[in-house]
């Protein structure tokens, strides 16, 4: 088959898919609460269930990451999204104010439009399933083309889990015919009510560029700071294993340590014993020309363990490497490492004091994190809130592993897998996207004070108007002239 070809049938699924959609959706739109969560709770176990099957086929597919971590992202994405959103009202009235007499009623936004990443394809279309449906809406998934049979797979599972429940046909699919003129199709179908973008930088900018409401995710450079008041062992620990997890494709993964001088050699030592590897210049080089594409990570390198890495690369790294470690210096196009990689390569920086560290994360942030997220290891209360203060990125997670921190598996965040890096990132919010972004509400409120009787009294014509504006305009008048003259009495007595 032609690309001519691919493209065509891709545009006609769309289509087709976006029409079904809208059609189950308005045969949902009058479901009672008790009735959409069974449908849910029922989609939610089948894709527990499958967890590891599925995690195993999005890492034979893709060929990122590794099969357990992906488990456990679909076990977030799935039971523990479940039990954080199942019991928040989104049908009808869900909220009411006695006093101030008025009431929230829950709208579905209608068909959601959703992108899906390569690099944590299951999860992802568990999670945005769940949270569409909870909220009655459509969802349609479009797959990344390196991701489409473990996205199929997967949105398969649920959706005939929740048909069995009793949700109507054709409000939870997915794309086969994966093509880029399919899903601006997609994107762009009248049927088509909000864009759930995760992804790469190139794609979020074609969702927001749609014209429609759209939930899109910026990219992250995740600082971690490690305060001379930190549990070293501990940081090192997690900071390790953050960075190993499913080989650092979450986008909220520690792109770099930011170590406070008086403990950054125990850091170091503690990482080290962790399964860190401090690479030479030599090996720094090679990383530097290979791990990225243009502006971007190169999808070779993407998702990889050091050892892969140093295979494909032409150079050795020890069998007990989990992560390679680059001492830097600056951050910048003239040190390439310092920005988002999406593989098993950490930053690494010493400075002296918080406050060098505050700079020195804030540049980090700046050159391609805006918005998006920062760990912190301390334990001076002070320091914590100081990087809370100022840091301009949305979750600050404290004393816990950035993947699984941000993402809420490890702290009270809302569990998801589409974290918004607000205004300052190019996104509508900085929240972890969730099942409230999903609806509208409408509100309903009665009179609770009596309007002025200026307001309910006629107005005056424009006549009249005219007609009392020169009396006015003289009596003004006639007032300042007698308080001059009185003033300049005064002045003549004194």
């Amino acid at each position: 088959m032609s690309d001519f070809d691919n493209d065509l049938q891709s545009i006609q699924e769309a289509r087709t898919l976006a029409a079904q959609a809208r059609e189950a959706q308005r045969k949902f739109l009058h479901a009672p609460q008790a009735e959409v969560d069974r449908i849910c709770a029922a989609m939610a176990q089948a894709a527990a269930e499958a967890s590891v099957r599925l995690g195993a086929l999005a890492n034979e597919e893709t060929g990122y990451g590794v099969p357990e971590h992906k488990t456990l992202k679909n076990l977030l994405s799935s039971q523990l999204l479940w039990e954080a959103i199942k019991d928040i009202p989104t049908v009808g009235l869900i909220r009411s104010d006695p006093l101030k007499r008025t009431y929230e009623i829950a709208w579905p936004m209608g068909v959601v439009a959703a992108l899906t990443p390569s690099t944590n394809p299951t999860s992802t279309a568990m999670f945005k399933t769940l949270i569409a449906v909870k909220a009655k809406n459509a969802i349609v998934i479009a797959p990344h083309p390196y991701a489409a049979k473990c996205s199929l797979e997967t949105v398969r599972i649920m959706a005939e889990a929740g048909e069995r429940a009793g949700m109507p046909k054709g409000l939870v699919s997915c794309m086969t015919k994966i093509a880029l003129p399919g899903t601006q199709e997609l994107m762009k179908h009248k049927y088509v009510a909000l864009i759930l973008a995760t992804g790469g930088s190139d794609m979020v900018r074609a969702a927001h560029s749609v014209g429609k409401p759209a939930y899109g995710v910026g990219p992250g450079n995740t600082p971690a700071y490690v305060d001379r008041s930190a549990d070293v062992a501990r940081a090192a620990k997690l900071i390790v294993a953050s960075k190993a997890f499913d080989h650092s494709v979450i986008c909220a993964t520690e792109q770099a340590v930011v170590a406070d001088s008086p403990i950054a050699a125990s850091l170091e030592a503690a990482m080290k014993a962790e399964g860190a590897y401090f690479v030479n210049d030599e090996i720094k080089q090679i990383l530097a020309k290979n791990l990225f594409a243009g502006h971007l990570p190169n999808p070779k390198s993407v998702g990889k363990s050091p050892q892969q890495l140093a295979q494909q690369y032409g150079f050795s790294v020890p069998d007990w490497a989990r992560i390679l470690v680059v001492r830097l210096n600056g951050v910048g196009r003239d040190e390439p490492l310092s920005g988002e990689k999406l593989t098993t390569v950490l930053g690494w920086y010493e400075e002296e004091g918080w406050e060098a560290g505050c700079e020195r994360c804030i540049e980090l942030i700046n050159y391609g994190g805006r918005g998006h997220s920062l760990v912190i290891h301390a334990q001076d209360e002070n320091v914590i809130m100081r990087f809370g203060l100022e840091k301009p990125v949305f979750r600050i997670v404290v004393n816990t592993m950035g993947t699984l921190g941000t993402t809420g598996y490890t702290t009270g965040l809302m569990p998801s897998m589409t974290l918004g890096s607000g205004g300052v990132g190019g996104a509508i919010t900085g929240d972890n996207i969730s099942v409230h972004h999903m609806y509208n509400i409408k509100r309903l409120a009665y009179e609770i004070r009596a309007a002025p009787d200026a307001a309910l009294a006629p107005g005056s014509t424009d006549a009249q108007v005219q007609r009392a504006a020169p009396a006015q305009d003289e009596r003004q008048i006639e007032e300042i002239v007698a308080r001059v003259l009185s003033e300049l009495e005064k002045h003549k007595q004194s």
